[in-house]
């Protein structure tokens, strides 16, 4: 290794740290966030019904005329 190396860092992930350094709670506010979309407990039984309610997909779904 050589005396005056320093380990590289790109200047995406000094951003990230020095975003983080300025707004400790980033972290905490972007669990919040997704809290909010996507971590919801699961009805199953609103899912069995929307399972059994899809129809079937037609091989071929551009066409038009099901007796071709």
């Amino acid at each position: 290794m050589h005396f005056f190396w320093k380990p590289y860092k790109s200047d995406v992930t000094q951003f990230i740290e020095s975003l983080k350094a300025q707004r400790p709670t980033l972290e905490a506010e972007q669990r919040a966030g997704r809290g909010l979309l996507w971590d919801r407990p699961i009805d199953r039984d609103a899912l069995a019904d929307y399972r059994e309610a899809q129809v079937p997909q037609r091989p071929y779904v551009y066409q038009t005329d099901p007796s071709k």
